[in-house]
């Protein structure tokens, strides 16, 4: 065989069959007599969703999350406004478009989880699906956390009085009011170096129980957010305890409802005075800002946390459909309405914002304090508080519509755990695998509730959620476009869907997607500084720090285990060929012995025509690429 082609994925089966190796079956088929013969009673086991449709609202409930509503806005605003939509639209048509339709390829095709699905393509890759689980673990136990938080507010907001409208006489002693004086969230009067919302203080006094410094470690759990951290588990356990059966049924309300709530929300903050300029102040574009490595960054990390590529919920997700399911048009969907939600969302929150700088006689910049958990628990809070008209009714439906927001990533993110364990463990009941990782991921999760709880979350979502989730995009868009193949991907698509690949997706898996990832990657590693926590942005505790880089150590060294393992596995042949051994890609096939065999004949039939084709390897692949043959 050629040596050009090793890593071409042209020493796969399904281009050197023969017709000697072809047997004849029971019912007189003609099937390969390698073929998985287990596979066709994997199928049949198998769960599928039970209607097209609840594959489409499962995904939508993933990846239209708590990260388009508190994230997006102010990472747009803070990385130029509206110029921020040209990276972020440009990052989304060339990596996180085809990123989510090659991840639901491999698990439309392979009808398996990530890890198994890895392992099928060639057994050393099987590190990608592990270290994708460890992401994703680590996001799900620290989300859990702030579902926590949500439900203590909504628990709050069944009161005409919010308790975080005025100041309590009980915080006058906490450290945090050192030097700073307490302005109800209810006055008029505007902040400044030496004052602090009443709505920050009840934040971080009576919720996070939050203390200043963590040299003297994070502390204990509270009881209160404890007792809610369980009861979100409890919840999300309702939704995926019978597996896709009772997840696709929960989908169409995790996905649905949220809009109806902030439809309502933007009709409310339409009819505010001051809006106009607070969504002037979202959409305002500083263009400069376009010429900053930073600003693409920001939108490829959004696009990422927005999207939940990465984290193989999508392969997970999708490794239920039926083997010939429309998903081009799913990703097209999906990553389109996850777009508007992000610009519905900043609109809404920003309209609000603005009738709060009104109220305060200020600019929009100075209500504008920060994302994340500081806009959905303390500028949202304080926003609420000067509504003339029922305030406790809206902080019920935001609070509310988190918290579902929530359930819907969480029970992906969980579901993805949950499906590794059973596809290695198959008799388990799927009651048994929801109940132990919901368990676990509890009690991995007390660590976010207590008083150092907001600073452990930072660290674990930089080395956790994306640190080591961009490590192994690259490694899995590397397998699968330059180990196993462009050209054999696109063929395995074409098969499945019964259409060609277009040239677009063609260009971003093959050319744009690996240049940009690496990049970025690249200027990720040169710009990163050490992680550091709170208002005074302190260093961690050398403990704690450590901490944070033994979850990237254990993603990088389980990889480099696999590698090591499967070497030595291969050390029977000769040198140089235990490296293409360690790689190869025989394995990969879908699942049932028919199908796989009507796979190997198709792709049989297709290279055997390009191999008739003149020009050497680089020049195939650059034909295929433009020229789809």
């Amino acid at each position: 065989m050629d040596t050009n082609h090793k890593f071409d994925g042209r020493d796969n089966p399904a281009f050197t069959a023969e017709l000697g190796d072809l047997d004849k079956t029971k019912n007189g088929n003609n099937i390969p007599y390698k073929a998985d013969e287990a596979g066709e009673e994997e199928t049949e086991n198998r769960a599928q969703w039970g209607h097209g449709l609840e594959f489409l609202m499962s995904c939508i409930a993933m990846s239209v999350g708590l990260g388009n509503i508190w994230r997006f806005p102010f990472t747009a605003k803070e990385n130029g406004g509206a110029a921020f939509l040209i990276p972020y639209l440009i990052v989304l048509t060339v990596i996180g478009r085809p990123l989510y339709y090659m991840e639901m390829a491999l698990g439309q095709f392979s009808s398996r989880g990530n890890v198994k699905m890895y392992e099928k393509m060639s057994p050393v890759l099987k590190c990608i699906g592990f270290g994708q689980l460890i992401g994703s673990i680590c996001v799900a136990t620290y989300y859990c956390s702030l579902m926590a938080i949500t439900l203590v507010y909504l628990g709050n907001s069944f009161t005409s009085n919010l308790p975080w409208i005025n100041c309590n006489d009980g915080w006058n002693d906490h450290e945090l009011l050192e030097g700073r004086e307490c302005v109800s969230a209810s006055s008029n009067q505007s902040g400044g170096g030496n004052v602090i919302s009443s709505s920050e203080l009840f934040f971080r006094i009576d919720v996070l129980r939050q203390r200043l410094n963590i040299d003297d470690g994070i502390g204990l759990p509270d009881l209160k957010l404890s007792l809610c951290l369980l009861a979100s588990w409890i919840v999300t356990l309702l939704v995926s305890i019978k597996g896709v059966k009772s997840s696709g049924k929960a989908s169409y309300f995790l996905a649905l409802f949220p809009y109806v709530i902030m439809i309502t929300l933007l009709i409310k903050a339409a009819t505010l005075e001051g809006a106009g300029d607070g969504i002037k102040h979202f959409f305002s574009a500083e263009w400069s800002k376009l010429l900053e490595a930073d600003v693409w960054y920001a939108a490829v990390s959004q696009c990422f946390f927005s999207l939940n590529v990465g984290f193989g919920s999508i392969i997970m997700f999708s490794s239920f459909n039926s083997f010939d399911h429309k998903i081009n048009r799913d990703a097209f969907v999906i990553t389109t309405l996850d777009t508007f939600t992000s610009l519905l969302s900043g609109t809404t929150i920003f309209g609000i914002l603005g009738n709060l700088a009104k109220e305060l006689n200020v600019d929009v910049s100075e209500v504008v304090s920060g994302g994340g958990t500081a806009l959905a628990f303390i500028s949202y809070p304080d926003a609420i508080a000067k509504f003339n008209n029922v305030p406790w009714l809206f902080a019920i439906l935001f609070f509310f519509m988190l918290f579902v927001l929530g359930i819907g990533s969480l029970a992906a993110l969980q579901a993805s755990a949950n499906t590794v364990i059973h596809d290695a463990f198959p008799k388990l009941k799927p009651w048994i695998i929801s109940c132990t990782t919901a368990t676990v991921m509890f009690f991995i999760g007390l660590m976010y509730v207590t008083p150092g709880g907001q600073y452990m979350l930072e660290l674990v979502d930089h080395f956790g959620g994306t640190f080591i989730i961009y490590v192994f995009v690259i490694m899995e868009v590397l397998a699968v476009i330059f180990l196993y193949g462009l050209r054999q991907f696109c063929l395995d698509v074409e098969f499945m869907t019964k259409s060609k690949v277009n040239l677009y997706f063609r260009l971003c898996w093959g050319v744009i997607m690996p240049v940009l990832l690496i990049s970025i990657f690249i200027y990720f590693l040169y710009a990163m500084e050490t992680p550091t926590y709170g208002e005074n942005r302190d260093p961690y505790p050398p403990g704690i720090l450590a901490f944070g880089w033994s979850i990237l150590g254990i993603g990088i060294l389980q990889a480099i285990f696999w590698l090591c393992y499967y070497l030595y596995a291969n050390r029977e042949y000769p040198a140089r060929k235990i490296i293409p051994k360690t790689f190869s890609t025989k394995t990969w096939s879908p699942v049932g012995a028919k199908r796989t065999y009507e796979w190997r004949q198709f792709k049989n039939d297709r290279l055997l025509q390009d191999r008739c084709k003149e020009g050497n390897i680089i020049v195939q692949k650059i034909r295929f690429i433009f020229l789809g043959r």
